[in-house]
């Protein structure tokens, strides 16, 4: 688990002209340490990347301490009514599993499904099933220490509310819960105004999956656009106007001491994760006793 909060990019920053291979340590040099590798647009990862791809970038995060985790294939849909469709997103959550093993990251994050008309109970139960033949066949593999990371999502239309994303971690073996605050902000039509509402989601987590699993979460966070529908659109956190607002749940994570890893998936990506590094440390000194008022006392 994490020692510490650590901070970094959704895939490759778009400053960074090197091999992908090479992100770690561009990502070092900045003061950061964590990457979420993006297989995104990827049908079986295990196909497309080569052994020595993958030891390359192995490699250069060890070397670089920068943790990683990666995201599945946007082609996953374990609710769709079409049996095809649930088979291919199992099959590419396992592949996507079995780089990850190879890879030394810690979580596959991924969208579960969409409701398509489905009662949500109905939609949650095909989920939970895909999920459950995913990791039974990545353990055949040989799988141990990648965890699925089912994520919050953004939009009304999928299924990933913060309850659904809990039950998943709660019947599913070897899963952990991937929280995305601007997703739950945006689906909840501007649903964290404070850190009161923070705090009711982490007292949540911490509840139903224990200690541990909330002191090290996996977060994305981002400032987001929404409609009546959910998420529309990710922006910077220069842009004034979009919420949710990141100083509450740096404040709290500095209180708590917890040792979030937070990705950001901004358009300028390694920059807002250094904002955000930035903005921690400052809760954290604050968190710190004062070493001349000990001595003074």
């Amino acid at each position: 688990m994490p020692a510490r909060p650590r901070f970094g990019p959704a895939g490759k920053p778009p400053r960074f002209k090197g091999p992908a291979t090479e992100t770690p340590r561009f990502l070092r040099d900045e003061g950061l340490d964590a990457l979420e590798v993006q297989f995104v647009r990827v049908g079986m990862p295990h196909l497309k990347f080569s052994p020595d791809w993958i030891n390359v970038l192995r490699s250069c995060a060890e070397e670089c301490d920068v943790w990683l985790t990666a995201h599945a294939p946007y082609f996953v849909n374990l609710s769709a009514r079409d049996e095809d469709t649930r088979k291919k997103s199992i099959d590419r959550l396992v592949s996507t599993l079995k780089v990850a093993q190879l890879l030394n990251a810690h979580q596959v994050v991924f969208h579960p499904g969409y409701y398509g008309g489905l009662p949500k109970q109905e939609a949650l139960k095909l989920c939970i099933e895909g999920m459950k033949e995913a990791v039974e066949r990545a353990k055949a593999e040989g799988v141990r220490k990648a965890y699925l990371g089912p994520e919050t999502t953004g939009k009304k239309s999928q299924v990933g509310d913060l309850n659904e994303i809990l039950t998943m971690c709660e019947e599913v073996d070897m899963t952990l819960p991937t929280v995305d605050w601007a997703h739950l902000h945006a689906r909840g039509i501007g649903a964290i105004k404070s850190k009161g509402d923070y705090a009711k989601m982490l007292d949540e987590i911490e509840k139903r999956l224990g200690l541990d699993v909330v002191k090290n979460l996996h977060c994305h966070y981002t400032p987001v656009e929404f409609t009546d529908k959910g998420e529309k659109e990710h922006h910077t956190m220069e842009e004034p106007g979009y919420g949710p607002d990141f100083e509450p749940l740096a404040e709290l994570i500095a209180e708590l001491g917890f040792n979030p890893v937070i990705i950001s998936e901004s358009p300028i990506l390694d920059l807002d994760s250094i904002r955000m590094k930035t903005i921690v440390e400052r809760f954290l000194r604050k968190a710190q006793p004062d070493p001349s008022f000990i001595t003074r006392s």
